[in-house]
């Protein structure tokens, strides 16, 4: 089993379990455009993953993670957010440099190391993006979140999460103060511009449903 298990399929295990794949199927599709791989090459891997018993795989339906692939999906998942927290708050890099150079350290680091970091770091919960880090047994949360841009009119949010893999608009989220913690009260929202004015402290800021994408939140409580 060890050895099968290659950044390669550390990668694939990684999208399928982002895709939700730990609780349902999700197709060979859905995986490539994860990736950026070709199809093809996707339903090759599903059936090495199947034979090493990582996941369950059906022609036509698509994949989900067994307990064993759910167990190393996590694993590297943890090691991809501790690094990531490692870089800003050690080492001082932006939140929008750091998921590239995570992506990267991710299958090199040892389990030693992966404890060390973890303990200089106090065992967090979060990484930068605000997405939850696995423990070391690989419990992994569960939070009931929304896009933000399916919030409307007098909702006040808290920011609980930013898709982490767009360099230039987790930059501009940062400009604006839509980050992890804030809290935002949705003001108003033009339907037929689609814009919404959100209230952040004494800002005042107007942005479509696409400037949202890719941030996630809930109902605070007062």
């Amino acid at each position: 089993m060890t050895d099968s298990i290659t950044p390669a399929v550390q990668d694939y295990l990684k999208a399928i379990h982002s895709l939700g794949g730990a609780e349902h199927m999700v197709t060979p599709v859905e995986i490539a455009l994860r990736l950026k791989v070709k199809a093809p090459s996707v339903t090759g891997m599903l059936k090495r993953l199947e034979t090493a018993g990582l996941i369950d795989y059906g022609v036509g339906q698509g994949a989900q993670l067994t307990d064993t692939g759910i167990g190393q999906a996590r694993r590297v998942i943890r090691r991809h957010r501790l690094v990531e927290l490692f870089l800003t708050r050690v080492l001082g890099l932006d939140w929008s440099e750091v998921d590239a150079e995570a992506d990267a350290l991710e299958h090199a680091i040892s389990p030693r190391l992966e404890l060390a970091i973890a303990a200089h770091l106090g065992e967090p919960l979060e990484d930068p993006h605000g997405h939850l880090i696995p423990t070391a047994k690989g419990h992994l949360q569960k939070r009931d979140l929304k896009p933000l841009h399916h919030f409307r009119a007098g909702q006040r949010v808290v920011i609980r999460e930013a898709q982490d893999d767009n360099p230039a608009r987790l930059r501009h989220w940062q400009t604006m103060g839509l980050v992890p913690g804030a809290i935002v009260h949705f003001n108003s929202y033009q339907e037929l511009d689609d814009i919404f004015n959100l209230q952040l402290g004494d800002k005042s800021i107007h942005v479509g449903s696409e400037g949202l994408a890719g941030l996630r939140g809930e109902v605070a409580i007062s």
